[in-house]
């Protein structure tokens, strides 16, 4: 007991658990209940100076075993997962006494020293030894706006990215983990799209934090940075600078990032933009490039919201149609529900510092839900039905590139669990040659099939929790079969494993091949402020095993000691995992608050 979780809400729609804040809390149990006292400094927080303070405070209790959740102040059954996200229907606290404003100054140096090592041409792995100091800073401009800055800025404490097999033809997508960028990162979403977790389908990102700091999937230096974020009145601001330093082994140039956002509340629940980003040096080296644009989300009623969006980019050297747009209308509710989108992305659409998996189409999608609860079934609460269309065509060619019919069936248990049953038609057309695999290509042409898989996700509430799928049928000019599972393990209070295995085997007129995705990331808490974590990654599509073990001790309230080791190991040759890479970082930070 006693687990510390905090997070940032934006717009009713995105919460940001990463977003990070200094508090503490007590919990105590007995047979009969249990008690929980928190303590939230005012310095954790942003209000306005004086009496007749007037807050919002809701309270949720979760009892997994019965799956029932309890508010102080009633939420709708259809917010489902997001009640909390429904700040508007909180309750009302009155009656705060709040101290004199502080000067709301929080300096963070840190000191970092590491060792890493990187196999050379010779078979040799080279050592190099690194010391480094630097400090983050945040400051109350008012009330509402706060100002961060980062200087020599690090990311030693990261942990590593989660593997993933492609079998597409577009780029993966690898969200944000940097603590930087996560803190107040819902004011940069834009056109109601969420750059957390999750995400990566067709819907291009205008601004994307991982173009910044990072080369060819490799770490650039970042001499310095600042943004400014919060309120205003009814407006919610969004400015952000950084610059990075040359690195000629990656070919990268040094480089200015700015981002300005400026969102206005309208009504209860709605808001319009805009945005426009610039990056000094693009990708392709040819001068700079921005991207630009305005959307607006509304929300009607209970659970009818719309949202849009217009942007364009301006990139050396490229023409032609750089635009995208977007219009979509979702009714979420309880039991009956639907979605509506159009999306547009030109051939040149090129946001610099954006993320954009495909280009050069038209969308469009449908969906239906119906999902009535089952109150005179035993042991089902409800059944959940559902079914899309979605058409992608070529804008430059009028080609359909892409079509999908899928229809969903799932059934949630009491306890918890669920079974999810997933049918899908599926039809492609490759413009050109897709090399699926190593000595396997796809010609152009079209490809049509059909595939069905089945999950059984067993609840939170179990000490073993998780889910397992089983998929089957055709896929391109032959067959698939997949099998994943993962899951969490309570294998002690304190202890905790989480296992993750894929696989997937592809038997194609063009060759046969397998692909096995295997890792397990341990974590043993030894308090709320105390804790030690390894993650190990088998990844068979680019013969890799990667090890990631870190230690972090919060020995007070914002400040830690972070130990961590990591190490990456190449599989494509005979006998045991050679080692490509290692290192190992100590890193301390101290937060000093005036």
């Amino acid at each position: 007991l006693g687990g510390l979780r905090d997070g940032l809400i934006t717009d009713e729609r995105n919460a940001n658990y990463d977003w990070s804040t200094v508090w503490d809390v007590r919990v105590h149990q007995t047979d009969q209940y249990w008690d929980v006292e928190m303590e939230i400094p005012f310095k954790s927080l942003r209000f306005k100076p004086g009496e007749g303070q007037i807050w919002g405070i809701n309270i949720r209790r979760g009892v997994e075993s019965k799956k029932e959740d309890s508010f102080l102040s009633p939420i709708p059954r259809s917010a489902a997962w997001g009640a909390l996200q429904r700040v508007s229907d909180a309750a009302t606290l009155v009656g705060i006494s709040v101290p004199s404003n502080s000067r709301n100054l929080e300096i963070k140096p840190f000191g970092i020293s590491s060792v890493t090592g990187t196999r050379n041409t010779t078979n040799v792995i080279d050592n190099n030894f690194l010391g480094d100091v630097g400090f983050d800073a945040k400051y109350g401009l008012t009330q509402g706006l706060t100002a961060d800055f980062t200087v020599n800025t690090d990311f030693a404490q990261v942990e590593d990215d989660m593997q993933q097999v492609n079998l597409t033809r577009f780029s993966l997508f690898f969200p944000e983990k940097r603590e930087f960028f996560l803190e107040g990162q819902g004011i940069f979403n834009f056109g109601g799209v969420n750059s957390g977790y999750g995400r990566g389908g067709e819907t291009p990102l205008l601004f994307f934090s991982r173009n910044i700091g990072l080369a060819n999937g490799q770490p650039v230096t970042m001499r310095a940075g600042s943004r400014v974020t919060g309120r205003a009145g009814r407006y919610s601001v969004g400015l952000l600078n950084i610059q990075t330093s040359e690195d000629q082994s990656l070919k990268a140039a040094a480089t200015n990032f700015s981002v300005v956002r400026l969102r206005r509340d309208l009504f209860r629940r709605s808001t319009i933009g805009i945005m426009a980003t610039n990056r000094s040096a693009s990708l392709d080296g040819n001068g700079a490039n921005q991207a630009y644009g305005v959307d607006a989300n509304f929300a009607f009623f209970q659970n009818l919201q719309m949202s849009t969006f217009w942007a364009g980019t301006n990139s050396p050297g490229l023409s032609g149609d750089t635009t995208s747009y977007q219009g979509r209308i979702q009714n979420e509710g309880d039991k009956y529900g639907f979605t509506l989108s159009h999306l547009k992305v030109g051939d040149n659409f090129n946001p610099g510092i954006g993320f954009v998996r495909r280009d050069d189409f038209r969308k469009n999608r449908a969906e239906l839900k119906f999902s009535p609860r089952a109150p005179s079934i035993a042991l089902i609460r409800k059944f959940e039905m559902q079914a899309s269309v979605e058409h992608i065509a070529s804008i430059s060619t009028g080609t359909l590139e892409t079509r999908q019919y899928q229809g969903r069936f799932q059934v949630e248990m009491e306890s918890g669990d669920r079974i999810i049953i997933n049918t899908k038609d599926q039809y492609e057309f490759l413009p050109r040659d897709f090399t699926i695999a190593d000595g396997v290509v796809l010609g152009v042409g079209s490809y049509r099939w059909q595939n069905t898989n089945a999950t059984y996700m067993a609840g939170p509430q179990r000490k073993l929790s998780g889910r397992v799928t089983i998929g089957t049928g055709g896929f391109y000019s032959g067959h698939s079969t997949h099998f994943s599972a993962d899951g969490r393990v309570e294998v002690t209070p304190k202890l905790s494993m989480e296992p993750r295995f894929q696989r997937n085997w592809i038997a194609l007129p063009e060759g046969t091949f397998t692909t096995n995705l295997l890792s397990t990331r341990a974590t043993y808490t030894m308090s709320a402020r105390l804790f030690a974590g390894a993650l190990v990654q088998y990844n068979s599509s680019n013969d890799s095993i990667n090890t990631n073990v870190r230690f972090r001790w919060e020995y007070e309230p914002g400040s830690d000691l972070f130990v961590v080791y990591s190490e990456g190991r190449a599989t494509d040759h005979h006998g045991f995992p050679l080692q490509k890479n290692r290192g190992f970082v100590v890193k301390f930070t101290k937060l000093f608050r005036f």
